[in-house]
C-alpha cells in the first residue's frame, strides 16, 4: 500500500494531523494497534480541560489574563535549564501565541464549547516567579474529552466515507522503513481481533504482517504511562526521590511507549525522558477497565493532606497547588501513599473525578444534569459511588475510629490519633474569623474571592471536627502514572530531529510521543490543560508540514 501521509496513532494528535493533511488535498492513512473502539485515544477519557488565555469565559468571571502573564507562569514552571531545551522553549512560546490567539476561535468554529466556570489548576508553589497559574485558565470542554475528540473524529469519518482517508486498526508498527537515511514507510504486525472494549487490554497475537509506503510518516503514539518498567527506568531519582514501589495507572496498558525506541532506531533523537508528570491523588477504580486502573481526585483547596506517617504536609504540598513538589514530599517518607482527611461538606463542594466517564453530566452536554449533579444535594453521583464502593474511602463519624481504620487499610500502625487530632484542632481554631495564620485556611479564604471557586469549587470554611459538617472522610491516595513530558525532539514544523539536529527526512512526531512539542515543551513541570492543547497544536503543525 502507498499513501501521501501515514499517521501512526489514532488519538487526538493523529486525528488533528489527519484533518490538516486532508484539508491540503493529501491522501491519508491512519494505523493504530488497538481496535476502532479506541479511536480518540487518551483524549477520549480526559476531562477535556484546555489551557487558554484571555478568553471570553475568563473575562466574564473578572479574570484578567494576558499572553505576558501566561509566559511568565510557563517559564517559572518549566525551568528550562538544559542545552536540549532549545526547541522545547521555542515550542512553549509558539504554543502561548496560539493559546492567547487563534486557539479558541479555531476550536469554536469546529463546534467546541466550554463550561462557563474556568478552573484554577496548579495554583503554584508560593512565589510569583515560580511554578503555577496566576489565574484560572482550565477551560473544561462541553462534552469533556469526548467533546474534544468529536470535533476531529467527525471530519475523519467523513473523509473515510469519501475514500480520502483509510483507518486501519489492529496494525502494530514494529519498524520504520528507511531508505538512504529517509523514512519512507512503516512495517509491522496485523493483530488478531478479540472484542476488547475501549481501554481494555487486548491480545498481542499476530495473524499477519503489513507494510505501507508513504511520503511522510507522522508518529502520534502517546507516552509511556501504561508501561511501568519504562517509567521506572526513566524515573528522576535525584529530583523526585526513589520511584514508588507501588503505582497505579491513569492510562491503559496499550500506552506502552514502544514507539520511542522504534523512532530512535530510525535516527530520531529522544530528549528529556526523565521529565514526567504523575499525580498524587489516585484512587483505585472500584470498577476497573484496564490493569491497575486509577481515577484521579481533582480536589478543591480545603481537605487536609497528611503523609503516610501522619504528618500534615506543608505548603506548597496542598490540594491543587504543586503536583511535583507534593510527589517528592510524599516519597520522602519512604512510603508511596498519602491521605486526605476531609468532611462531607468539603467532598460535596470540592471533589471532582478526572475523566469523561466520571462526569456523566458534563459529558452528556445536559444543563439539567449539570445543575442537578453540581448544585443538588450530595456530591456528584460518581463521587458518591466511590464513597460507597471504593476501597480507598473511609467514612466515619468519629476521628478515633477513622484513624484506626486508616491504619488497618495501610496494614501498618503508622498514624497516631493524638498527633493528628492536635493538628486538626489547631487548624480548626483558625476558621473562627477571616484572619488566620494557617496558610491553607488563608488560601481557602483567598480562593473564595474568585466567583468560580465560591460557586462550585471551594467549600465555606468550617471546622473539620464539627459534627454538622460530617461525616468525616479519609481517602488513601496513590501515585498514578500519567504523562511523559519528554520524547522525540522536533522543530516547529514537527519534523523529527536526529542526534546532530538535522531533520530525519520523511519523519514527523506530534502529541505526547514528542513531549507535546519539541521533545518536552513543558520543561520539568506543567500547568494543566496543556496536554490536550499540546496534542492539538503539535498535531496541527505536523499535518500542515507533512
Amino acid at each position: 500500500m502507498k499513501t501521501d501521509v501515514l499517521i501512526v496513532g489514532a488519538g487526538l494528535a493523529g486525528l488533528v494531523a489527519a484533518r490538516e493533511a486532508l484539508l491540503r488535498g493529501r491522501r491519508v492513512v491512519i494505523v493504530d494497534q488497538e481496535a476502532e473502539a479506541n479511536l480518540g485515544g487518551q483524549a477520549w477519557w480526559s476531562l477535556g480541560g484546555l489551557f487558554m488565555v484571555d478568553t471570553p469565559e475568563q473575562r466574564r468571571l473578572g479574570i484578567r489574563d494576558s499572553r505576558d502573564l501566561a509566559l511568565s507562569d510557563w517559564m517559572g514552571t518549566a525551568r528550562f535549564d538544559r542545552p536540549e531545551d532549545h526547541w522545547p522553549r521555542l515550542w512553549a512560546e509558539a504554543f502561548l501565541d496560539y493559546a492567547a490567539g487563534p486557539m479558541r476561535r479555531e476550536l469554536h468554529a469546529l463546534g467546541a464549547r466550554w463550561f462557563p466556570v474556568v478552573g484554577w489548576a496548579e495554583r503554584g508553589g508560593g512565589w510569583g516567579s515560580g511554578h503555577g497559574n496566576s489565574v484560572p485558565r482550565f477551560h473544561v470542554t462541553w462534552g469533556t474529552g469526548t467533546g474534544v475528540v468529536e470535533i476531529f473524529e467527525r471530519p475523519a469519518r467523513e473523509a473515510a466515507a469519501a475514500g480520502k482517508l483509510q483507518l486501519l486498526f489492529r496494525r502494530r508498527v514494529t519498524r520504520l522503513v528507511t531508505r538512504n537515511g529517509a523514512v519512507v514507510g512503516v512495517a509491522g504486525e496485523v493483530l488478531a481481533g478479540d472484542g476488547a472494549g475501549r481501554g481494555e487490554a487486548s491480545t498481542r497475537e499476530s495473524v499477519g504482517e503489513f507494510e505501507i509506503e508513504a511520503e511522510s510518516v507522522i508518529l502520534a503514539t502517546g507516552g509511556i504511562g501504561g508501561n511501568h518498567d519504562l517509567v521506572r527506568a526513566a524515573w528522576p531519582t535525584e529530583r523526585l526521590g526513589p520511584a514508588p514501589a507501588h503505582m497505579l495507572s491513569g492510562v491503559p496498558a496499550h500506552v506502552d511507549g514502544l514507539m520511542q525506541g522504534i523512532a530512535a532506531a530510525a535516527g530520531a533523537r529522544l530528549i528529556n525522558g526523565d521529565r514526567m508528570w504523575h499525580y498524587c491523588e489516585g484512587v483505585e477504580n472500584w470498577r476497573p477497565i484496564w490493569p491497575r486502573h486509577a481515577i484521579r481526585i481533582l480536589p478543591g483547596p480545603s481537605s487536609l493532606w497528611f503523609d503516610a506517617l501522619g504528618a500534615r504536609m506543608e505548603p506548597p504540598c496542598l490540594p491543587g497547588f504543586d503536583t511535583l513538589a507534593t510527589l517528592r514530599r510524599i516519597l520522602s517518607t519512604g512510603k508511596d501513599w498519602s491521605w486526605f482527611v476531609t468532611t462531607q461538606k468539603i467532598v460535596e463542594k470540592e471533589f471532582a473525578l478526572s475523566g469523561s466517564e466520571q462526569n456523566a453530566d458534563l459529558t452528556s452536554k445536559s444543563w439539567a444534569k449539570v445543575l442537578k449533579a453540581r448544585l443538588g444535594k450530595g456530591a456528584t453521583p460518581e463521587v458518591e459511588a466511590f464513597k460507597r464502593e471504593g476501597r480507598d474511602f473511609i467514612v466515619e463519624r468519629d476521628l478515633s475510629r477513622l484513624v484506626a481504620r486508616m491504619n488497618d487499610l495501610a496494614g501498618e500502625p503508622l498514624l497516631d490519633e493524638a498527633r493528628m487530632r492536635a493538628e486538626i484542632e489547631a487548624r480548626d481554631r483558625q476558621v473562627a474569623n477571616p484572619f488566620a495564620k494557617d496558610v491553607q485556611v488563608a488560601l481557602v479564604n483567598a480562593a473564595r474571592r474568585y466567583r468560580g471557586d465560591r460557586l462550585i469549587r471551594t467549600a465555606k470554611p468550617h471546622r473539620i471536627l464539627a459534627p454538622s459538617a460530617g461525616p468525616l472522610i479519609a481517602v488513601r491516595l496513590h501515585i498514578m502514572t500519567r504523562k511523559s513530558l519528554g520524547g522525540i525532539e522536533t522543530d516547529l514544523d514537527s519534523r523529527a530531529l536526529g542526534p546532530r539536529g538535522a531533520p530525519v527526512p520523511g519523519l514527523f512526531a506530534a502529541g505526547e510521543v514528542a513531549g507535546f512539542g519539541g521533545g518536552g515543551y513543558h520543561g520539568v513541570s506543567a500547568l494543566e490543560g496543556t496536554f490536550l492543547g499540546g496534542c492539538i497544536f503539535s498535531g496541527r503543525a505536523a499535518g500542515r508540514a507533512a
